[in-house]
């Protein structure tokens, strides 16, 4: 595998991406998961929030459903945020990848590090989103927020009809698997070709980054930096908000 990473330039500039076009089936009937209430405030709010709480991110792009922008951008008209970060809302497309591809498109020049982070985790520290806007500084071309597995993890074959057992072929050595987070931070012009290049529907941007034969590098996650899927992670986030107002003054 070939690493033509360098290190970003050192008054490199940072955006975020943040998909937000996905409806949420997972969550139930209703809005899109991205603006469903967490503590009275779209998850979407959160998300934007977080992003813009790292210094080095000047500009938060929000991929809106494509019949939500104007939606969204009263969503963060209406919300207080960082004075220091600017925010554009764009149109999204029928697929993740297609809508990251549309942020990406609206980048002005000058940005040479983009993050993309998923509005369904809307707690992700400041400190993680920092730690991987460094390594893509350090010269990674790509790099993934991730946490070791607690849980012994089977590889099974499918069943051959819903609700029949599946039958495990293998057992994976824990130690060596991680279970990735976000924002993933790019070099921008690495994430660019990935988009360009590889056109097959795929689970996260990384991987694409992966198809081009670079390097994709780990560093720490965290555990408040969950994905917000079914009912119950709501619960749980109410929780960490309800903590961190307690301990942080949040």
């Amino acid at each position: 595998m070939s690493d033509d990473s360098r290190p970003a330039p050192a008054g490199a500039r940072t955006a975020a991406v943040i998909p937000a076009a996905g409806r949420g089936v997972r969550l139930g009937p209703g809005a899109p998961k991205a603006l469903r209430a967490l503590n009275g405030t779209p998850m979407l709010i959160h998300a934007v929030r977080a992003m813009a709480a790292s210094r080095a991110v000047s500009l938060v792009v929000v991929v809106a459903p494509p019949d939500g922008a104007a939606e969204v951008r009263t969503l963060l008209d209406a919300h207080a945020l960082p004075e220091r970060t600017e925010f554009l809302v764009v149109p999204g497309g029928d697929s993740r990848q297609e809508s990251v591809r549309l942020g990406l498109d609206a980048l002005p020049a000058g940005i040479d590090i983009v993050l993309v982070h998923d509005a369904a985790r809307p707690l992700v520290p400041v400190d993680t989103v920092d730690g991987v806007i460094e390594a893509v500084r350090g010269g990674a071309a790509a790099v993934v927020p991730a946490l070791p597995l607690t849980d012994t993890v089977k590889q099974v074959e499918p069943a051959g009809a819903a609700g029949e057992p599946e039958p495990v072929v293998a057992t994976p050595e824990r130690s060596r698997l991680r279970a990735v987070q976000t924002p993933q931070g790019f070099e921008r012009d690495t994430l660019v070709r990935a988009h360009a290049t590889v056109t097959e529907n795929v689970t996260d941007d990384a991987s694409m980054v992966e198809q081009l034969g670079l390097r994709v590098v780990v560093v720490p996650g965290h555990e408040e930096a969950f994905k917000v899927t079914r009912p119950l992670d709501l619960i749980l986030a109410e929780a960490v908000l309800a903590r961190r107002r307690l301990t942080d003054g949040f």
